[in-house]
């Protein structure tokens, strides 16, 4: 299909937008370098002649804008604009890897073969899936241009998602909260993760989007005066020190505010923070730039009341993606809470822009310390020399490093180590070496010795204390969240399950010949269940272990066991009508066969509806918009409450499996649903009694479990109950509100 003189036209206008941002820029410093990148658009264009993208536009526009994106919001170099002009070439046309080296140069071919290997990150296939990731990561390593040329094209096809069916959205924003927000955090292109968010919620959610919007619009001119109101004295103050600066008020993100309503329960009204003040100034060659940013700190604050618990100091100790900033929230006029940030303009230059902005400043520096970044980096490069051989638990653990909030902890020598916030002694432990970690028994933090599973705050400082015959545990999982230290102790459990299935194996083999018994599927049917394991390698490394004992071995492999058996599968498979005939245990159907429950679940307008069942993970009841995950193995649909992350995980890594039907909830028959409550206030005599009354006779609707406890005049817990939707649970909610002593009760989201 040939382009329209119209398109001829939109694609010159583009290009031409290209070239201004680049001599905005200085990208193009010489006429070779200009036909450089002209050379790279022609060939794009040629090479995408004819195609169009879903939304109808010619397919060349997209390189364009996010070779636009590069250099106007990320500051990228010549380089990384041919590479993003070039980056579906391979991938979608005829032209190689080979092709580009010949054309351009070696290093531009390996940042188009990086974007290309890129586009395969979510292949259906687990162990390709982990292959392609493995490789994106091996770029990363080498070059971070092509992960955030790859966050430019992410941030393009967002603002182009509306041409896209239901499904694809919900796979798309899926994969880019799952992993793109945290990888643009972790890079610090904080401009491109707030509208990336913005945009997966528009998506996703547009109803709550556009109301957050509207009202964020409906209080404008009241917040610009308030605004105009607080700034007015910092403005005299700064004025009269001389302070070249530029002072802002930024607009809390939509996302942001919908996700503090979320997890607060609370209503649009109150969130009090809905935006910030920023004071950018000129930096002086002297004092320090972290003094300058002391003294304009102290000039708001001679102003405005501080309030103690809320000074963020990001200058002396930067963020790992390396954000530097004063933060403080201050008491403004009428009583209200105002967050003031302050920030050199080399300073905001890397908060808005990130990882390009960051280097530039650093090798335009004399130190070459090693930083946040520099760290992240080479843990990325740790990671890959033991990738995990699952690929959903490899992309779960890469992802664990992308967080988001950070704490400074020290060594006994004082030196500063900074870790995620939840952070606990092991991951400390593991972060200095796998060793350390892996015999840590415990750790002296200030100077007092405390377990290895002890939470880590800002300022701690850790000694570990480690012993020879110490091991990681299975439970040690529990209290890590860096996963240098959860793939660390995987590592070692896997080894160790091994050895013990290999023992056990061979143990069990031993004192089967002893009674003259041959190991087989039909003596591992009779055992599997008396030890109560659900397969044979569970069997193996518990013995191996020592965890399960033989000596009653003649007595079991002489009992029979057949009814026992039976019961046991039909605990573990729901459905089964049968004992297994196979007499080899590895051929027996282990899945899932649960019945069909379509007139009590979200209705399909098929006669031949499929099966459905509830998520346990959010628990999703009649009212809350779902989603359905068709299961590959079983084909049942699994329902997921729409904000479900376990969803948005599985839709980013199988997103072919999303229903691209809308499920409804169906209206033709009242079924109960399990919730859960959450709710605290003040304790006083018949509170409970009040509480039993107005859920079991004044609503009707029956408890399944109750856990209240009360202590220092205050009660607080939870209560389980079964309800028909959404309507009835909040009319509940609403009534036990006005309980006399209650002070807030909420649904217990499980996503």
């Amino acid at each position: 299909m040939k382009y329209t003189p119209e398109d001829e036209i939109l694609i010159e206008e583009k290009w031409q937008e290209l070239q201004d941002e680049c001599r905005k820029a200085k990208v193009c410093k010489r006429e070779d370098d200009w036909l450089f990148v002209k050379r790279a658009f022609l060939l794009a264009k040629e090479a995408h002649k004819g195609v169009r993208r879903r939304s109808g536009e010619p397919y060349i526009i997209h390189p364009i804008e996010v070779a636009i994106i590069a250099v106007r919001e990320i500051g990228l170099g010549k380089k990384s604009v041919v590479a993003a002009l070039l980056h579906d070439v391979v991938e979608d046309t005829e032209y190689t890897v080979e092709d580009i080296s010949r054309i351009f140069t070696p290093k531009i071919a390996s940042m188009v073969d990086g974007l290309t290997k890129m586009a395969g990150v979510y292949k259906n296939d687990t162990t390709e899936q982990a292959e392609y990731f493995r490789k994106v990561l091996l770029t990363l390593s080498d070059d971070v241009r092509v992960i955030i040329i790859k966050i430019a094209d992410r941030l393009h096809n967002m603002r182009t998602l509306g041409a896209m069916p239901r499904n694809k959205q919900i796979k798309i924003t899926s994969e880019t909260i799952y992993l793109f927000v945290p990888l643009a955090y972790r890079l610090g292109l904080h401009a491109i993760k707030t509208e990336l968010e913005d945009l997966c919620m528009k998506y996703r959610f547009p109803e709550e989007y556009e109301e957050i919007r509207r009202k964020i619009d409906a209080t404008k001119t009241e917040r610009e005066e308030y605004i105009a109101r607080f700034i007015a004295p910092i403005r005299e103050v700064l004025d009269r020190n001389k302070f070249q600066y530029e002072i802002s008020a930024r607009v809390k993100s939509i996302y942001s505010i919908w996700n503090k309503m979320r997890r607060k329960e609370i209503p649009f009204e109150e969130v009090y923070d809905l935006f910030a003040i920023r004071i950018v100034f000129k930096a002086l060659p002297f004092p320090s730039e972290k003094t300058q940013c002391w003294q304009i700190y102290s000039c708001v604050t001679d102003i405005y009341t501080p309030k103690p618990d809320r000074l963020r100091d990001w200058i002396s100790i930067p963020k790992s993606n390396g954000y530097e900033a004063l933060h403080s929230t201050v008491m403004g006029p009428e009583g209200t809470w105002v967050e003031v940030q302050v920030r050199t303009e080399r300073m905001n230059d890397i908060a808005e822009r990130g990882f390009a902005a960051h280097w530039k400043y650093k090798h335009a520096s004399i130190t070459q310390e090693e930083d946040g970044l520099d760290r992240w980096l080479k843990r990325v490069r740790d990671a890959l020399n033991s990738p995990a051989e699952n690929a959903l638990e490899f992309l779960d653990n890469f992802k664990l490093s992308l967080y988001k909030s950070d704490i400074v902890v020290f060594t006994p020598k004082g030196e500063p180590q900074s870790l995620p916030y939840g952070a606990s002694v092991l991951d400390f432990a593991y972060e200095i070496h796998t060793k350390i970690g892996d015999h840590a028994i415990g750790a002296k933090i200030n100077h007092r010795i405390m377990p290895v599973t002890t939470l880590l705050n800002s300022g701690d400082q850790v000694e570990v204390i480690t012993a020879e015959n110490a091991h990681p545990k299975a439970e040690w999982l529990d209290a890590v969240i860096t996963s240098k230290a959860r793939q660390a102790i995987q590592d070692h459990l896997k080894r160790e399950r091994e050895d013990n299935i290999n023992y056990g194996m061979e143990l069990l083999r031993t004192r089967l010949e002893e009674h003259n018994v041959l190991l087989s599927g039909r003596v591992l049917r009779k055992l599997m269940p008396a030890y109560e394991c659900r397969n044979k390698d569970e069997l193996y490394s518990k013995i191996g272990a020592g965890i399960i004992s033989l000596d009653n071995l003649d007595k079991l492999l002489k009992e029979n066991s057949s009814r026992k058996i039976l019961k046991f599968w039909k605990l573990l498979i729901p459905g089964m009508e049968g004992e297994a005939q196979s007499d080899d245990v590895d051929d027996i159907d282990f899945e899932d066969d649960s019945a069909t429950l379509d007139d009590t679940l979200p209705d399909v307008s098929r006669s031949d509806a499929p099966e459905f069942v509830m998520a346990e993970c959010c628990e999703p009841i009649p009212g809350d918009n779902v989603v359905g995950y068709r299961d590959p193995k079983s084909g049942v649909i699994v329902v997921h409450k729409s904000t479900c992350d376990t969803l948005i995980r599985l839709a980013a890594q199988s997103g072919e499996n999303i229903v691209k039907e809308e499920i409804k909830w169906s209206q033709q028959k009242a079924v109960s649903y399990l919730a859960t409550v959450e709710l605290s206030g003040v304790d006083r005599p018949g509170v409970l009694l009040d509480l039993t009354r107005l859920i079991t006779t004044d609503f009707s609707i029956n408890m399944r479990a109750m856990n209240i406890h009360s202590h220092d005049g205050i009660f607080e817990g939870t209560i389980s109950l079964y309800v028909q939707d959404i309507v009835s649970l909040n009319a509940l909610l609403d009534n036990i509100r006005h309980i006399k002593g209650v002070d807030r009760v909420k649904r217990l989201l499980n996503t």
